[in-house]
């Protein structure tokens, strides 16, 4: 698995320039190619419209109409409203949202823990991508969310977390389910998909006080991105983004 190299401009901020530098990486591989996008949860369009402005084309599947409405006007506030496309719909009903084997690259983001079934809403990406496409998948890791319940003082729900197959942590949980490397590579695989790359999303990001932070965000910058693909760093991670590809 590769490493991110360190990421610039807009899209360097430590939560997110992992994510961006992956998603970089296969924008330079199809260099002068414009992609068919496809945004699973894409909500205001953090990812959807710098995606149109450079050049793509870009489908928002969202279940939220407020936040559908904010992307169109953030869509045409950047000049890109032509190259947006918002539908309603959540992503347990993907598969009848969108044209089998019609998109180069697939984002689903922070999905898969709130989704009544993952692996039918996996199965959909999959047949979304051509052959060759790729699939950038956010999930929530469950190390992070037992460590940090845990660090606050509430062990009860941390232990919830750690023994609970899917890593929730009751009736109160936000999130359906959490997710390790493994379990999530397991879940991708049976739908047909080939894991490329693996990275913690937010791996030191969430611990370093606000005011360190601020005093120096490159070298946070810096150190997010070099141990994000460095397990046991990137397995303590908030978050973990897996690409994957459909195989010719």
């Amino acid at each position: 698995m590769s490493r991110p190299t360190p990421a610039s401009g807009p899209h360097a901020a430590p939560r997110t320039a992992v994510v961006w530098t992956v998603l970089r990486g296969e924008l330079d591989r199809r260099a002068g190619q414009p992609l068919t996008v496809l945004d699973v949860g894409g909500g205001t369009g953090g990812f959807a419209v710098p995606l149109a402005e450079a050049g793509h084309q870009v489908t928002v599947v969202d279940a939220n109409p407020d936040a559908l409405a904010a992307l169109i006007r953030r869509a045409a506030e950047a000049g890109v409203g032509d190259r947006v496309r918002a539908v309603q719909g959540d992503g347990d009903a993907l598969a009848g949202l969108v044209e089998p084997a019609s998109m180069d690259l697939v984002l689903c983001h922070s999905v898969l823990e709130v989704v009544d079934d993952p692996l039918r809403v996996v199965e959909s990406v999959a047949t979304a991508l051509r052959p060759g496409g790729a699939a950038s998948v956010l999930v929530a890791g469950r190390a992070a969310a037992v460590l940090s319940r845990a660090m606050n003082g509430h062990l009860d729900v941390a232990a919830a977390l750690l023994a609970d197959p899917e890593g929730n942590a009751g009736p109160r949980d936000t999130l359906r389910r959490r997710y390790d490397a493994e379990s999530a590579s397991t879940l991708l695989r049976a739908a047909g998909l080939r894991v490329e790359e693996i990275h913690g999303v937010r791996v030191l990001a969430d611990l370093i006080p606000a005011s360190a932070a601020d005093n120096d965000p490159q070298a946070l910058l810096a150190l997010e991105l070099a141990a994000a693909a460095r397990p046991p760093f990137r397995d303590l991670a908030a978050q973990l983004h897996l690409f994957a590809r459909r195989t010719p």
